[in-house]
């Protein structure tokens, strides 16, 4: 993988471990220390799995809990994704960036330890008929304003700039007071300021948030992540998944969805009906135009993150109008043609995408 001009690192194991242990926030953990603290990683104490591996919690001889994330025998890409991670999260520190505390390569065994997140994922919360009423809108709005921060932060303010490239509601990680953290960097790409665009060798990311031009051309550019955070607005104002179909023959995506209702002028019907009275339908609808603008098909018209805080924070900001969203198969009311993406990449198990296959 390589951006325009600067070819991409491929790092031996021990490169990662030489760069992590000149970071000043990297920890270098025995082995016999997080299988104790795993109870020998015991199935009780298993929180999950995804690509990597399995993710177990744990508690260390002073009290702290932890996340520990075991690199798979069987994953395919989780070398890779572990070096990625090694490397990156040494470099970054962000209130609303997951705290990865080091990491284990003892005996051929290669683990992530993260600072434990009590409240898991924010996607428990908004696909549940139960739990999302725990999320009212002023949390949502917290959650929205913490996710912004976190990009901001990777686009603009770190001193390097990183495409998250697979931001989606699972890895939006919430602590005990339901601060948003934003998880899994394992294919997460520098980029440089300067450059427009970046090609890539192998595609990955999650169906329904990978935005089209990395899906047809293989490129990405400062604003994919805009993208993802677009569909991820979307399901926060809705507790929609975008792995369904909308609309009084179900024969919409979410994305469709929202845009005809908002050019209906019906854009209330969207909102998660389990948000109270007291939500502010005003900033609702301001977040639904956002977030339309976020995933419109060519990148160009996408607001940058700069951009999108702004318009968050502004109400009084105008917003420029928004074509149909990528990957529709329906006409444009504006364009009378339909959107050029019309690839479906909506899966009701949420894969990840590599080599243009579901894993």
């Amino acid at each position: 993988m390589a951006l325009r001009g600067i070819p991409s690192p491929r790092i031996t194991t021990s490169a990662a471990e030489n760069f992590a242990r000149g970071g000043p926030y990297l920890q270098v953990f025995r082995f016999g220390n997080i299988k104790a603290a795993t109870n020998n990683f015991s199935s009780a104490n298993k929180l999950g799995e995804g690509g990597f591996g399995p993710i177990y919690k744990g508690k260390l001889p002073g009290g702290q809990e932890i996340a520990v994330k075991r690199l798979s025998a069987s994953s395919s890409q989780g070398l890779e994704e572990f070096q990625n991670e090694v490397t990156l999260t040494a470099r970054l520190q962000h209130v609303n960036l997951v705290r990865v505390l080091g990491y284990c390569t003892e005996k051929e065994k290669k683990m992530l330890i993260y600072k434990y997140m009590p409240n898991k994922s924010l996607d428990l919360y908004l696909f549940d008929p139960m739990r999302r009423n725990m999320l009212d809108w002023e949390k949502r709005v917290h959650i929205i304003d913490g996710v912004t921060q976190g990009l901001l932060y990777l686009q603009e303010y770190a001193n390097i700039t990183v495409i998250h490239r697979d931001l989606k509601a699972s890895n939006i990680l919430l602590d005990d007071v339901m601060n948003p953290k934003i998880s899994d960097f394992g294919m997460a790409r520098l980029f440089r300021k300067d450059a427009y665009e970046a090609n890539t060798d192998r595609i990955v990311g999650t169906y329904g948030y990978v935005p089209p031009e990395y899906v047809t051309k293989d490129i990405y550019t400062m604003k994919y992540d805009v993208y993802s955070f677009g569909v991820l607005l979307l399901q926060i104002i809705s507790g929609k998944r975008n792995t369904c179909y909308y609309g009084p023959h179900e024969n919409l995506n979410l994305l469709e969805y929202a845009y005809d209702l908002w050019n209906d002028e019906r854009g209330t019907e969207f909102i998660d009906p389990s948000l109270d009275d007291s939500s502010s339908p005003c900033k609702i609808m301001r977040c639904m135009q956002i977030a339309l603008l976020c995933v419109q098909e060519n990148s160009g018209d996408r607001p940058s993150m700069l951009e999108v805080f702004t318009m968050l924070k502004n109400d009084s900001m105008a917003a420029s109008s928004h074509k149909r969203p990528a990957f529709s198969v329906k006409a444009d009311k504006n364009t009378g043609s339909p959107s050029a993406s019309q690839q479906e990449i909506c899966s009701f198990n949420d894969p990840q995408i590599s080599e243009l296959e579901p894993q």
